[in-house]
This record gives C-alpha cells, structure tokens and sequence, in this order.
C-alpha cells in the first residue's frame, strides 16, 4: 500500500511568496544538462521525454548532442563530478549548456547530516553552474514507497523543505515532481508510478509525469496541450489524468497561471 500524504501547497513552508524563483530567465533553453542517478536514467530517460516535448512546442528538432543527461547508480550530490560535467568541450559541444538541472540521493533527507551535506553540495554545484553561465534547476525528487524498507509517511515533507530551501539560498528554480507524484496518488491511489519490485524507482507513468511538470516549470507552458505520449505507449486516460496533475502542480507551486 502507498502512503497517501495529503499536501497543503500553501503551508507557512510552501508560500509561494517564498519561493525566489519562479520561472526561468531563458524559457526556451536547447542546451540542457540533467545530472541525477537512476531516477533520471529509468524509462528511456526523462531528458528524452522532456526533449521530446520540447520539440513539440519549439515546432522543430533540439540537437541531441547539446541535450544532455549524466547519470550515476546511486548517486547522491557529491558523487558527481560537477566541473567535469560541466566542462561542454568534452562532450563535443559546441557552445556551453544553458540550463543545468540536478537532483540528490534518495537517502539524502534521512538525518541531519545527510541534510546539511545535501545544502553543502548544493551550494558548490550551483555556483559552478552559474560560473558556466548557465541557470540551475534542483528537481524535487519523489519519496520512497512501500515495499521499500526506508519509506515513511513524513519523507515528502522533508523533502520538500530541503528543496525549497536549497532553491531560497541558492537562487535556483526548484521543479516539484515530489509534490505531483503525491497529488496523482492522492487523486487515485491505483495509479502505478513507482517500479512496484521496489517502491523507489519511477514506473514508466512516473517518468511520464515527471516530464511534464520538468516541461512546464521551463516554459511555463500548459503540459495539458502536449500530444507527445510516448509512441502510444501511454493510455489516453493516464495522459489526461496526468497532464491534469502536472498543470495544477506546477500552476500551484509557483503561483501562476500557466499559457
């Protein structure tokens, strides 16, 4: 059974008056950097998604070479190599990324510790992202659910908290994937968003929402306009249901009215 975490957006925490950034400077970024763990990489990989949607509203092709993701099993922050990733040249680009988008470990809200080491790496990533001249996102991750053995009621909270907070200090766009995930299954507890074997990796429906809402936190456009379902591989029903939960979300989150 999944927790079902009722979410008051606008808490104390959550106002969206505390929330510094809102949108992108740049809404129509082609040179994006994803630099994450399995989370990203499941699926297909969620760039692939957001790319593809992307395309769809641009009306034309995005070069794959200059839309990127680097992924470690695993990973949290400080595994990741951040001047390396950055460092264009070396992946055979031609101009530097405009967009960088990061998320930590599963296991990153779980102590006090693990918190303040999550706001440290935080801290150096995006001062070397905002050095390459690029902007930072910080992708809110999703919690863990049953069956895994570290999954508690309160996990969305915490991380919540940590990704808003990051986001105030470090003058970062925080996308809210976590906070749709808990809307979808607030809305309908049978929908299978998670890998059921392990109640931590996102289902292909999960990556599918994640897109969206990573797609309209960038342009802040509706993802309720977007007929990209994945080769036809997502039901009619689940699309609609999912661009719904994407549209408030993110309409929400940021306290906007999405075009």
């Amino acid at each position: 059974m999944k927790f079902l975490i009722l979410l008051v957006i606008f808490s104390t925490f959550l106002s969206s008056q505390e929330i510094r950034v809102q949108g992108l400077e740049n809404k129509k970024p082609e040179r994006v950097l994803y630099i994450g763990n399995t989370y990203f990489y499941y699926n297909d990989s969620l760039h692939n998604h957001v790319r593809r949607m992307l395309e769809e509203y641009y009306s034309k092709n995005i070069d794959r070479r200059s839309y990127k993701s680097i992924t470690i099993s695993g990973a949290a922050l400080s595994d990741h190599n951040i001047k390396h990733s950055l460092d264009y040249k070396s992946l055979r680009m031609q101009d530097p990324f405009e967009l960088v988008i990061v998320h930590g470990g599963s296991g990153e809200t779980f102590n006090e510790n693990r918190r303040k080491n999550f706001s440290k790496e935080i801290k150096e990533i995006t001062n070397e992202i905002k050095k390459s001249g690029a902007e930072s996102a910080l992708y809110m991750i999703h919690a863990l659910v049953e069956p895994h053995d570290y999954a508690y009621p309160e996990m969305i909270n915490d991380i919540q908290e940590m990704y808003i907070q990051a986001g105030i200090e470090n003058n970062a766009l925080v996308i809210p994937v976590g906070l749709a995930f808990e809307e979808a299954y607030n809305q309908r507890s049978d929908i299978q968003l998670h890998k059921p074997f392990d109640g931590s990796h996102p289902d292909l429906l999960g990556t599918y929402l994640s897109a969206l809402v990573v797609y309209s936190s960038i342009t802040h456009q509706s993802p309720k306009k977007i007929n990209y379902d994945y080769f036809g591989k997502i039901r009619h029903l689940d699309k609609i249901f999912l661009q719904e939960i994407a549209n408030s979300t993110v309409e929400n989150f940021y306290n906007i009215k999405l075009n």
